[in-house]
């Protein structure tokens, strides 16, 4: 009964709290995995403050990279402190996660503290805007130098009945491959949305990354088709 009411107060509270839920359904053969994402935006007189949690869930077994079940968390929360006659902020970040593969072997997503500066611009009716960041990272027990630059747009078609998003990061990071050490990441996600009424759309995204997987070095496309919820 208490795990139960845990369950329920925590679904509360999310609710409360998030803007947006989002699930996907990666297309890609041999991954079958759903990604749910809970994120939030949220402006204020000071500033504003966003976060989001990624969780993966394997339908089936694939292999000992991709079990059954629950088999990644992930989570960042971000705070920018900037005045509105002031076109630059002070964005301050933490991010990490857990993860869970190689007959259900339990792995750390390194945490990692960021540190720069935010630019950020919208239209007058806020039909588009971008975000742009240049940040110092620390990434614990692999890299106190790092740098990572951010890049976030949003667009909206038709009456706001199509909504074009997504973000980029390139960062500094050593990663093992085999016998070979690459020294840079780049992720980006643009998501595609048709809006079917200002609360439930349907559509989804791709990720194109660099390095970014952990089990093979290179370039990598993962399509997804989802639905989301806004609050």
């Amino acid at each position: 009964m208490k795990k139960i009411l845990s369950t329920l107060m925590l679904i509360i509270v999310m609710n409360s709290f998030s803007q947006e839920i989002q699930l996907h359904y990666d297309m890609k053969k041999g991954r079958e995995i759903l990604t749910s994402t809970i994120e939030m935006f949220r402006p204020d007189k000071l500033g504003n403050t966003f976060f989001f949690i990624d969780m993966n869930y394997g339908i089936k077994a694939i292999n000992e990279e991709t079990p059954a079940g629950i088999n990644l968390a992930y989570f960042e929360i971000a705070r920018v402190f900037k005045h509105k006659s002031f076109p630059l902020g002070l964005h301050l970040e933490f991010n990490g996660g857990l993860g869970r593969g190689n007959n259900n072997f339990g792995f750390r997503i390194n945490e990692a503290i960021l540190t720069g500066i935010d630019y950020s611009w919208n239209s007058p009716d806020y039909s588009k805007g971008f975000t742009l960041k240049a940040m110092y990272k620390y990434i614990v027990d692999k890299r106190n130098d790092s740098f990572q630059l951010t890049g976030v747009w949003y667009i909206h078609f038709f009456n706001k009945k199509l909504t074009f998003r997504g973000f980029m990061d390139f960062w500094r990071q050593d990663s093992i491959f085999e016998n070979e050490t690459t020294k840079f990441i780049f992720l980006t996600e643009p998501q595609l949305w048709y809006n079917i009424t200002k609360s439930f759309s349907v559509g989804g995204e791709v990720e194109l990354s660099n390095n970014f997987v952990t089990t093979e070095k290179g370039f990598h496309i993962f399509p997804t088709i989802g639905a989301r919820y806004q609050f």
